[in-house]
């Protein structure tokens, strides 16, 4: 037996499963794709990123017409979070109770938000989050404070909070994962979409997965590729994960599997794990697993006032949350809005290649960066397939018009905060941002693929711990709520484990 426990991916959700059991003493095998990001002179050169790619990802996924697109995924210690913005939003009370929206309507979960409440805590603790409770009105019900006041304003963000207070919404401070000093002492820059190669943020890597590591009984694979899971021959446990490596393929052995490599990858493994006793796909007996995909709706804003010269460093601090639960006008909820990281003339040439450098620098000296995040509804027929052993995605888009609603109350926000230019592109259907929901959690086996424990109901030894056991996406940033619900597992699986209850 290589370990007790075989975790599958090292992003936000497998990293805080290895640190909430590391103590327990088991012997823990946390399986990672990629390789550690190490210190280089690109981590922190937008010129290196955003326009020559040194970083970008380069496998391609196909869409369900058969047009192949770049995959959004990154493959590295501590998964997408290296490059991610560091939002680490709690999902609003509101998310965990059905509800109708404008086109559609949302199942709710069959947790409360109250059940969640105390993992959500450690988990903020676990990515030592900076926030506050006193600014947004949507904030859910905290029993403890943050553990760090929130990353504060620069000069010129503080004048355009104000700006917004006066335009009638509630500025309020992200929910950071961030050490700004130390950040800032490595490199000054934002963090959105730059990789963390240092401690200055606190991604999967540099928080949970160093402490889990910490303890002699955990330990990490990386450049290993799980090709599929095996089980016994009565298909009720499993007992390997073949996987390949830079020396070939073999076989890992394991009392128990969690499979948290995000909800595309592991919605495909556990479709290429099909056998003679799971024909449809590992814990697929409902059908669920790879439908039901979500992404949020999103667009980037740049709003500018030629009066005012954008002169902050990392920008990303402020949000605002008047639409999320209902808008005035329709009735229904709309989204989050959010600030992006500093928009450089090199990030603002990559995403517009015909802007001249000079008209980029120009522009870029007075932008200011926003994110607009809409609600993806459920859908059984958005889902992730094999094609010929290829990744494949259909994705049926949903709730487009609350989009198009937050994108008109955001504009008009942003003129009455002064700011006469307002500029909007929204992403397409091939920006796999926040993917979740493939492989649903749920009381009945019938139309859930994981236990809300997130233990498999047809596997007694299998958990998938990532986003893809999302019921609903929300719309604020999800990996605050992977962590915490991998978090509320690790005890269940501890028991199961102890108790030899994996069969």
């Amino acid at each position: 037996m290589d370990a007790d426990l075989i975790i599958i991916g090292s992003g936000a959700g497998g990293a805080s499963l290895a640190s909430a059991l590391a103590p327990s003493g088991l012997k823990i095998l946390v399986l990672e794709k990629g390789q550690p990001l190490r210190p280089s002179p690109e981590a922190r050169d937008d010129h290196a990123i955003f326009r020559r790619g040194h970083f970008a990802p380069t496998e391609k996924w196909m869409g369900s017409d058969g047009t192949p697109f770049v995959a959004g995924n990154y493959y590295a210690v501590g998964g997408n979070t290296k490059f991610y913005g560091a939002v680490m939003y709690r999902y609003r009370e509101t998310d965990f109770t059905p509800r109708p929206h404008l086109q559609g309507s949302s199942p709710g979960w069959p947790l409360t938000y109250a059940e969640l409440e105390p993992w959500y805590a450690k988990a903020e603790a676990l990515f030592r989050v900076r926030g506050t409770t006193g600014e947004d009105p949507t904030e859910p019900p905290h029993a403890s404070a943050y553990p760090f006041p929130p990353v504060p304003d620069e000069p010129v963000m503080a004048k355009v909070r104000q700006r917004l207070k006066a335009a009638g919404v509630h500025a309020a401070s992200l929910p950071l994962a961030i050490d700004i000093d130390r950040w800032l002492a490595e490199g000054k820059t934002g963090w959105d979409a730059f990789p963390n190669t240092g401690k200055g943020k606190i991604d999967a890597e540099s928080g949970p997965l160093t402490d889990a590591l910490a303890h002699p009984n955990v330990s990490l694979m990386t450049g290993t590729e799980v090709l599929r899971l095996e089980t016994d021959a009565s298909g009720q446990t499993v007992i390997a994960a073949v996987v390949r490596t830079a020396t070939g393929e073999t076989r890992l052995t394991a009392r128990a599997f969690a499979v948290a490599a995000g909800a595309i990858q592991s919605a495909a493994l556990l479709l290429r794990s099909a056998n003679g006793a799971h024909p449809t796909g590992l814990a697929n007996g409902s059908d669920q697993v790879g439908r039901n995909f979500m992404n949020h709706n999103s667009s980037a804003m740049l709003t500018l006032d030629p009066r005012t010269r954008n002169t902050s460093v990392y920008q990303k601090t402020l949000s605002f949350n008047d639409f999320y639960d209902k808008d005035l006008e329709t009735g229904f909820p709309l989204g989050n809005v959010q600030g992006l990281g500093r928009i450089t003339a090199n990030i603002l040439k990559a995403n517009m290649p015909i802007l001249p450098m000079p008209l980029a620098r120009l522009i870029s000296a007075y932008a200011f960066g926003w994110f607009l995040q809409s609600e993806d509804l459920p859908n059984p027929e958005s889902r992730v397939f094999l094609r010929d052993g290829q990744i494949t995605i259909h994705w049926e888009r949903s709730n487009m018009d609350a989009h198009y609603a937050l994108i008109a109350r955001t504009k008009a926000v942003m003129k009455r905060a002064g700011f006469p230019i307002v500029l909007v592109h929204t992403f397409g259907r091939k920006t796999t941002s926040h993917q979740c929901g493939t492989a649903r959690l749920g009381n009945d086996p019938a139309r859930s693929v994981v236990r809300p424990d997130l233990r498999a109901h047809q596997l007694g030894n299998l958990w998938v711990t990532d986003a893809s056991v999302l019921p609903t996406s929300g719309a604020v940033n999800p990996a605050l709520t992977v962590a915490a619900l991998a978090l509320r597992a690790a005890p269940t699986l501890l028991e199961c484990l102890q108790q030899g209850k994996t069969s």
